[in-house]
């Protein structure tokens, strides 16, 4: 059983201005702290008590680090501590980057290869005893600290699940990280041509050749600035106490329960000043950001828990999952006004994901046989998928998403169709689905994470009836997610069902999946490789946005289609509902540190859509 973490509280309020308002907000949130505790039954929407508090469901979080969290649930509790240099902004479509820690956007050199920032003055890491030069309070952020979150990265001895992104990118990057793999127990103090702060201001990133995408790469969570007096202080157990200059701090982390988090005071107090959107103004009432004073997120996997709670006033937000989508929603996808009329609004957009069903191309028997892995793909049953989740999901045409630039338009590759399923059953050796080796029908394992999850068992069954159909015997394996993404970086799952969430909104992110040198660990989890996709992938990664590079996207997508290594199975539409009195909460296909926008309208006043 996972303990129970308390982080520690610094005061440095005689390096801080204000203190009156420092007392004032400590009384706040100490009050809030005793209310969470006497409240262990639940959470009431309507308790004045937590006015400011958002409280809403989340799965296991695995870690608060940021060169290690690759889950959804580790990413957005890492993005409301650590910051990048750009974000996505909160309003703008398409999406948009722009400065957060940086002042501007950077200036790109001619040939599109080095790219120079000026980081932000009076930024400052949160108060933590890591900090011991200063008595435990947070030093200001330099270019240095972004050098070192990326150095640590590309150091081999992080087991980083973000190292895919640099890979070849940065000129001295991976000879820094060749030099840690031959030396592991010792400090590599190789420098990085590429990499360098030339002073405290001042970042400048020279890449070993263009890549249009690696503006995307620096608004991600492995980007983001990172000091290393936490990763000297706390070592392997950074994950469990992180240390960043985002709007919230860790307060405490009961894995399977609770995570709670409070406003980072140095925020106000040392006169951080954040811009925020004209739309967001009003929402805000007046305040600063972060418009929230602290959020509650309680591990629920069950989807019929979280519902319940959250009718119960007990959550702020909530998704919609398949079993309450036809009460919610009605026939135009719009929410039934009995629910509008209670105080609930619903949020919604297209989400930037593929749920698949991958085939581990390692494995003797289904990454051998191509015909094997078509079969399966021709006997899902695309209607009846659609309507096990009430249309809420569309069916892929191909690795990139609707909404990217090489998206394919038309029908599915592949369709539905039975009596093609059974021949190429035959040409893959298995006729009636039974292996001549040994007269028994063929038996494949599907591993599925999130043991607990009702609506994911129903799925598999789904799947598994799917196959059925077609002589094989698909043996359903559970496991909780820390034991389910072990399988995956070990390559010892043989038929996997997993969601790819875009990173950034270019195709390039979701065709990577595919290349080869970067199999499990990394992204491309189902291990496929194909060098007349790597190489093209290579050309086509370094073009800028235009019509070649989508014609290149497009050729890549077929070769994938080709090879059949997943099924398409899904594209979801982005669903959640949240009660009136929560403002400024909307849908964004990058949410990781979008909380700040956030706030809750005052008990005293009339809560509106």
């Amino acid at each position: 059983m996972w303990p129970r973490l308390r982080l520690p509280v610094m005061n440095c309020r005689n390096l801080l201005p204000s203190r009156n308002r420092l007392g004032a907000a400590a009384l706040r949130f100490s009050l809030g702290l005793i209310w969470l505790g006497l409240s262990a039954c639940g959470f009431k929407a309507s308790d004045s008590d937590r006015a400011n508090t958002l409280v809403q469901p989340t799965l296991r979080i695995r870690t608060f680090d940021p060169a290690r969290a690759a889950d959804v649930p580790s990413v957005l509790g890492v993005a409301r501590i650590y910051e990048t240099l750009l974000q996505y902004n909160d309003e703008a479509r398409p999406y948009v980057l722009e400065p957060l820690l940086a002042t501007t956007m950077p200036e790109v050199s001619p040939d599109g290869l080095t790219y120079t920032f000026q980081v932000r003055s009076g930024i400052y890491f949160q108060d933590d005893p890591c900090f011991e030069a200063t008595g435990g309070c947070g030093r200001e952020l330099t270019a240095q600290d972004f050098v070192y979150a990326i150095q640590r990265v590309a150091d081999a001895r992080t087991v980083s699940t973000g190292w895919w992104l640099f890979r070849n990118r940065i000129v001295g990057l991976d000879a820094f990280r060749e030099a840690t793999l031959k030396e592991p127990g010792r400090e590599v103090n190789r420098p990085i041509e590429g990499l360098q702060a030339p002073d405290e201001r001042t970042l400048v990133i020279t890449l070993t050749q263009p890549y249009p995408q690696f503006l995307y790469v620096l608004a991600m969570h492995y980007a983001a600035a990172i000091p290393r007096e936490a990763v000297d202080y706390y070592g392997d157990r950074l994950g469990q106490h992180p240390v960043g200059t985002g709007p919230f701090q860790l307060v405490s982390w009961d894995r399977n329960y609770r995570v709670v988090y409070r406003k980072n005071p140095g925020w106000e107090l040392r006169g951080r000043a954040e811009s925020i959107p004209a739309a967001n103004q009003q929402a805000l009432g007046g305040r600063g950001l972060p418009g929230l004073d602290g959020i509650v997120d309680l591990v629920m996997a069950d989807a019929s828990t979280r519902w319940l709670a959250f009718l119960r006033g007990e959550l702020d937000r909530c998704g919609l999952s398949q079993d309450q989508w036809d009460v919610v929603v009605d026939e135009h996808g719009a929410l039934r006004p009995a629910f509008y009329e209670q105080g609930i609004r619903m949020a919604s957009g297209p989400a930037l994901q593929i749920s698949y069903i991958a085939f581990n191309m390692d494995d003797p028997v289904v990454g051998t046989n191509t015909a094997l892995r078509r079969a399966i793909t021709q006997a899902f049953n695309t209607e009846e998928w659609l309507e096990f989740h009430n249309q809420r999901v569309m069916r892929p045409t191909g690795p990139i998403p609707m909404g990217l630039a090489g998206y394919r338009e038309g029908a599915l590759p592949f369709p539905y169709d039975l009596a093609a399923a059974r021949q190429l059953m035959v040409e893959a050796g298995y006729p009636d689905g039974v292996d001549p080796a040994t007269g028994e029908r063929l038996r494949l394992t599907l591993e599925l994470g999130r043991a607990d999850d009702q609506e994911l068992r129903q799925t598999a069954e789904l799947i598994r009836h799917f196959v059925s159909q077609i002589g094989i015997r698909l043996e359903l394996n559970f496991n909780h997610a820390p034991q389910f993404y072990d399988k995956l970086e070990r390559r010892a799952a043989q038929v996997f069902y997993l969601s790819w969430i875009g990173d950034y909104p270019d195709a390039e992110n979701f065709l990577q999946l595919f290349y080869g040198p970067s199999a499990s660990p990394g992204p491309n989890r189902c291990n496929y490789v194909n060098p007349t996709f790597d190489r093209l992938f290579e050309q086509a990664r370094v073009m800028p946005d235009s019509p070649e590079r989508t014609a290149r996207y497009e050729a890549l997508a077929q070769i994938v289609i080709e090879d059949c290594p997943w099924v398409f199975a899904s594209q979801p539409r982005d669903v959640f509902l949240y009660w009136d009195r929560v403002r400024n909460l909307r849908h964004h296909a990058f949410p990781y540190g979008r909380d700040k926008y956030v706030t809750m309208a005052s008990p005293t006043l009339k809560a509106g859509p």
